[in-house]
């Protein structure tokens, strides 16, 4: 059966003769293209022999309509078409399709227009030739080739390229690359590092550095040398740190200005900046035969979280060093000075950027990561997000060879998924709290409930022996994928654990837990308000019959979120005692769900419990000004005395570092039960004498533009707003219009920005806004009140 091409991978030949090379290669670039009226297919791989680029000529774009309207359809298209067909697809309503293909990708998407304007139904017209290409042969980041080689002895060719699915490992040849520049873009300098080479692109005359530096005239000499230097390292792989919004964006704003197509693309290829279309200030950067990864939504995608993405505060955190210019202070100034006064020293900064954004890729493994990504899901290297797009790669080729087609985006559901499970919360200071977790519960769901968009449509199809859902779903028992694909996902995850492959593992589980998200979001063309409501809505009731079942084992559920139960033992045992406790508990519930589902379902139950923690004191506090329990705010010390907090203050980055240092001292006391009242008292004895000044500092995020801001003016953006006017009076760069981050103090005459504080610290709204409510929710729970406590010294002051 014919899907989406006229042949699939199982049919091509690979066949190898004197005129071909095969070989295997790992995926950099994709692109489709219209040349002299046809579609071609471009694709540069990283291979064991270098670089190689395959050119297919041989597939035509195509997408679908009901057979039923193919009449009137190619009336309205006219001589666009080259040929069409009914295939034995269907959509998911069970209507016949044809399939109509086309010469050139132009005559696919004005096809495509001119039937939707008329009214008639496409399917699957927006996905790309290159990418269907890849995806129905399943070639996804690795892939074998074998084509007829042209003679370019730096960069092969093959022409009438074939590929088909394989398991290949690249070496990638990274480059960091990091440009220093005015306030109003004008280039300074150029880092590049890599493992092997280290250099400076300077603009100036040449003097005396340690630092490796290549002296240029001009600008435009820069960018030029920047050619020669991309040219000569080749390197597969670009990183650096806002690279591609920041970097590349005025690299090619300032190769324009001077008439430069900056190519620095394999075979001199030019580099081509797109604008996305809702927000000039973000694009794309695309360089055929390398690939552009940024740091900072590399490390997003990998799900790391930082109070702050600055390069300073990322490398501080993982590497425990930073970057040569203090981030704290005006360091605009101080690259000004530098270009102008001392070279060398603005050399060896920008080469340090470099060097500590190649530093965090190798400590994360991010390149790891991001590659077995692309290998299990089809993503490119340089893709941010893409839950949705992945999910389409894996299950799209399944679905047409079950004999269906995609359906097309839509937004008519009104009614969709409800959240995770939130149990209200037993406030309380408690001893030997448990924590039992649910193993991937939304993925576990999946299959043992077999929820899946071809299930779904399967299962109403036949439901005398389908699995119920939520909201009217229903599911087949034997048709479907997304259940299967989880179960090799988590396969291939145990075997990762096992070996200790920490970026297969950390790949594998984002995946898996992206498919509830995917299924939930009306982006993706297979949402379904009954596919996401059969997975949140089975897991509460999963997660309450679970608490039922504990609490007539005789313990006490006090709280449960999303796939976690925290249960209170109320006896006073041992340590051993409790691990003992809590793996009876996770080996009964497992028993339970499994004798459960088999009576009841006729299913297997994938769902499993572990025995997580174990809390010594745990303490789950109210919300604030209420005797209703919080929900996802708690702190507790584990059995190995270690202190943990959720949600509190102290792991949220709009609260002073005094805040936290607070918290974590009440905490510490409550737990180990000693008197916190001394402490207390010296805490605001410190902060009233001026002890704490520089932990009082606030660090918020400017969400809009500052003239953005009229009705309501948070503290942030008014000292925002004076920093500006401060720098305006001195004659510097205004910082904060555009977005940003803001440090400032609280004083007596509201806030001020901490490089031109001039005013008295407020110490009472730091005592009132800071310490009090942090001490309102602590000390209650063993009979102590702030107030009472510190009365006497804030009668003083």
């Amino acid at each position: 059966m014919l899907s989406c091409q006229a042949e699939i991978a199982a049919k091509e030949c690979l066949v190898v003769t004197r005129q071909q090379r095969q070989g295997q290669g790992f995926l950099l670039t994709a692109n489709s293209y219209d040349r002299q009226g046809q579609a071609c297919i471009q694709l540069w791989l990283a291979s064991d022999q270098g670089p190689i680029r395959l050119e297919v000529n041989d597939q035509q774009p195509v997408f679908f309509i009901l057979s039923s309207e193919l009449s009137e359809a190619l009336e309205v298209i006219g001589k666009k078409l080259s040929k069409h067909q009914p295939l034995e697809l269907k959509t998911f309503q069970h209507q016949p399709v044809s399939a109509l293909y086309f010469s050139s990708i132009d005559d696919h998407f004005n096809a495509a227009q001119q039937l939707k304007q008329a009214g008639l139904s496409c399917f699957e017209n927006d996905i790309k030739l290159h990418e269907r290409f890849l995806t129905e042969r399943f070639c996804y980041g690795s892939m074998l080739f074998t084509g007829q080689q042209s003679n370019d002895p730096r960069y092969p060719a093959l022409q009438q390229a074939k590929i088909k699915s394989a398991q290949y490992t690249p070496q990638l040849s990274v480059l960091s690359l990091d440009i220093e520049c005015s306030e109003k873009g004008q280039l300074y300098s150029i880092g590049l590092y890599s493992d092997n080479y280290q250099r400076v692109l300077m603009i100036g005359p040449e003097q005396a550095a340690d630092t490796p530096i290549t002296w240029l005239a001009n600008e435009y000499a820069l960018l030029k040398q920047l050619e020669v230097e991309f040219q000569n390292l080749d390197p597969d792989i670009i990183i650096g740190w806002n690279v591609i919004n920041f970097d590349f964006r005025l690299l090619v704003k300032r190769a324009a200005l001077h008439g430069l197509k900056l190519a620095i693309g394999r075979e001199q290829a030019t580099a081509r900046w797109r604008e996305r279309h809702d927000n000039p200030h973000i694009g794309f950067i695309s360089i055929p035969g390398r690939v552009v990864v940024d740091g900072i939504d590399s490390l997003k995608s990998a799900t790391y979280h930082f109070d702050s993405f600055s390069l300073e505060n990322v490398a501080q955190q993982l590497l425990n060093r930073g970057k040569l210019v203090d981030e704290v202070h005006d360091r605009m100034a101080e690259i000004n000075h530098n270009f102008a006064h001392n070279k060398p020293q603005l050399a060896a900064y920008n080469l340090e950027d470099c060097k500590l954004v190649l530093d965090i890729f190798k400590h994360t493994q991010i390149l790891e990561y991001l590659c077995l990504r692309s290998q299990l899901t089809g993503l490119m290297l340089d893709r941010s997000g893409g839950s949705v797009a992945a999910f389409t790669n894996v299950y799209l080729p399944k679905l047409h060879r079950a004999g269906y087609v995609a359906p097309n985006l839509t937004h008519d559901f009104v009614a969709d998924s409800p959240g995770g499970f939130v149990m209200s919360s037993k406030p309380g200071l408690y001893k030997n709290v448990l924590v039992l977790d649910f193993k991937s519960l939304y993925p576990s769901i999946i299959r043992t409930f077999k929820i899946d968009p071809l299930g779904l449509i399967e299962g109403l199809a036949k439901p005398d022996n389908a699995i119920e859902g939520f909201r009217g779903g229903i599911f087949s028992r034997d048709k479907h994928f997304l259940p299967d694909i989880i179960n090799q996902l988590w396969l291939q995850r145990d075997q990762a654990k096992a070996n200790k492959d920490k970026a297969r593992s950390q790949a594998i589980k984002i995946l898996m837990n992206s498919f509830y998200g995917v299924l939930g979001s009306t982006g993706c063309r297979f949402h379904d308000p009954r596919l996401a409501s059969s997975i949140t809505m089975r897991g509460h009731q999963l997660m309450q019959q679970t608490a039922d079942w504990i609490t007539e084992q005789g313990h006490e559920v006090i709280y449960g979120d999303t796939d976690s139960t925290f249960v209170w033992l109320k006896q006073s045992l041992s340590n051993d005692e409790v691990n003992a406790i809590g793996q009876q508990l996770a080996e009964g519930i497992n028993l339970f769900w499994q004798q459960k589902l088999a009576n009841e379902m006729q299913l297997e139950s994938h769902l499993e419990i572990e025995f997580e923690t174990h809390f010594s004191r745990f303490l789950m506090p109210t919300i604030r000004g209420s005797e209703t329990g919080s929900k996802k705010r708690y702190a507790g010390l584990t059995a190995q005395n270690q202190l943990v907090i959720k949600g509190l203050e102290t792991v949220r980055s709009d609260w002073s570092e005094l805040a936290k240092i607070f918290q974590t001292g009440l905490l510490d006391r409550l737990f180990s039960d000693q008197d916190p009242r001394q402490f207390v008292l010296d805490t605001v004895a410190k902060l009233l004498a001026g002890e704490y000044d520089q932990q009082l500092i606030y660090r918020k995020r400017l969400r809009r533009k500052l003239d953005e801001y009229v009705k309501n003016v948070p503290p942030q953006v008014r000292a925002a707003r004076l920093a500006d006017q401060h720098n305006q009076a001195l004659g510097k760069p205004l910082q904060y219009q555009n977005k940003g981050s803001i440090a400032y103090l609280m004083t007596i005459n509201g806030p001020e920005p901490i490089t031109n504080t001039t005013s008295q610290l407020d110490y009472q709204h730091y005592l009132d806004k800071q310490l009090q409510p942090i001490a309102d929710a602590i000390l209650p729970f063993i009979n102590l009140d702030f107030e009472q406590i510190t009365g006497a010294q804030l009668g003083l002051f």
